[in-house]
C-alpha cells in the first residue's frame, strides 16, 4: 500500500487482490492506476502498475491467439464445477441462474472468450462455478474440464450430448443439464427424459429452463450432491455457536479431528489440549474425543489449545 493513498485506491487494491478471472484483474488494475497517488512519489507505483497491466493484457491476447483460454488467477476451490456446452446453449444464463452473477448474455455466437468464475451458495457451502468458452470455439480450455470436480454438460438436444461426450475428458463427475425446455412440448420433454434415463443412465440429469427458472433448484442440489465431501464447523470455546454466521470446512469422508485441525493451520493438531464435538459423530452433545475420532457431515468441533 503506497503512502498517502486515497481510500478509493485502497478499496481498488482490495478488489484486485480478491479478483480471480483475468477480466476482473485487468478491470481492478485499471481502477488502481486511475486512483494511484498523482504526486511525484507515486511515479514508481504508477509505472509498476502499468507494467503489470501490460503483462496481463499481453497474456490475455496470447491465449486468445493460441485458443487455450486464459487461466490467469484461477485458484481451484474445495468444490469446483465447470459448465461446458456448445455456443448458444445457454451456458451464461445457467451461470447467472446458479450464482446471481452479472454475466454477459447474448444471442451472438462465442460471446464468452475466457473462463468466467462465480460462486454458488447452496446448503451452507460455496461452490466455485466456471463457465468455459463454447466447446466449438477456439477459446475452449480442456485443461479446466479435466481437473474440475464436476462437469455440467449444457445441451439443448440429445445430438448435442453425444457430441460433447465424445470431446470431453474429465476426472470428475458429469451432470447433464438439458436447457431451453420452455420451447419444447410436453411430448418432446417426455421423449428426451426417457432417452436420458435409458441410454445415459450413468449420468445424473436435470431438465431446466433459465427463462422460467424451472429446474434450477434441482440442478443446484444435483451439483451439490455430486461432491463426495463432508461439512464440518468449528466453534470457539465459551462462545455460542451460530451456524447461519459460519461457513463450514470442506473435508473428505472419513476425515479425523486431526484433519480438521491441520486444515485450519499446519501443525495445529500438536497444540490441541482437548476437543469437544457436537453432531452426527458424537454420542452426546459436547463429547470429548481424540484426534483420531472420525468426523461426519455437519459436525461441530471445539478445540482447546495448550
Amino acid at each position: 500500500m503506497p503512502i498517502n493513498a486515497h481510500p478509493e485506491y485502497i478499496a481498488a487494491e482490495g478488489e484486485y487482490i480478491k479478483a480471480q478471472s483475468p477480466e476482473e484483474k485487468i478491470d481492478k488494475l485499471k481502477k488502481m492506476i486511475s486512483y494511484a497517488p498523482a504526486h511525484k512519489g507515486g511515479e514508481n507505483l504508477r509505472a509498476q502498475l502499468k507494467t503489470r497491466l501490460k503483462k496481463l493484457l499481453e497474456q490475455q491476447e496470447k491465449n486468445k491467439k493460441t485458443g487455450k483460454g486464459s487461466r490467469i488467477g484461477i485458484k481451484k476451490e474445495d468444490m469446483q464445477a465447470a459448465i461446458v456446452g456448445k455456443t448458444n446453449s445457454g451456458k451464461s444464463s445457467i451461470l447467472k441462474a446458479l450464482t446471481n452473477t452479472n454475466q454477459k448474455i447474448s444471442d451472438l455466437k462465442f460471446t464468452t472468450t475466457n473462463p468466467v468464475i462465480a460462486m454458488m451458495h447452496h446448503n451452507t457451502v460455496q461452490i466455485q462455478v466456471i463457465e468455459l468458452p463454447a466447446i466449438d470455439s477456439e477459446y475452449y480450455d480442456k485443461g479446466i474440464v479435466y481437473t474440475a470436480d464436476t462437469v455440467i454438460l449444457v445441451i439443448t438436444s440429445i445430438e448435442d450430448l453425444k457430441e460433447l461426450l465424445e470431446k470431453i475428458k474429465t476426472q470428475g463427475k458429469t451432470i447433464i443439464a438439458l436447457n431451453k425446455t420452455d420451447i419444447l412440448s410436453e411430448n418432446e420433454k417426455r421423449k428426451i427424459y426417457a432417452t436420458l434415463k435409458s441410454k445415459f443412465k450413468k449420468y445424473p440429469f436435470v431438465l431446466i429452463s433459465t427463462k422460467s427458472n424451472h429446474g434450477i433448484d434441482e440442478l443446484k442440489e444435483t451439483i451439490f450432491r455430486s461432491f463426495d465431501v463432508i461439512r464440518v464447523y468449528t466453534k470457539e470455546p465459551g462462545k455460542e455457536f451460530n451456524k447461519a454466521r459460519q461457513r463450514p470446512m470442506i473435508l473428505l469422508p472419513n476425515s479425523t479431528v486431526n484433519d480438521v485441525a491441520e486444515k485450519i493451520l499446519k501443525g495445529f493438531g500438536s497444540k490441541i489440549l482437548q476437543t469437544r464435538i457436537w453432531g452426527p459423530s458424537s454420542k452426546f452433545p459436547g463429547q470429548i474425543v481424540g484426534l483420531k475420532h472420525k468426523v461426519k457431515d455437519l459436525d461441530v468441533v471445539e478445540f482447546k489449545t495448550k
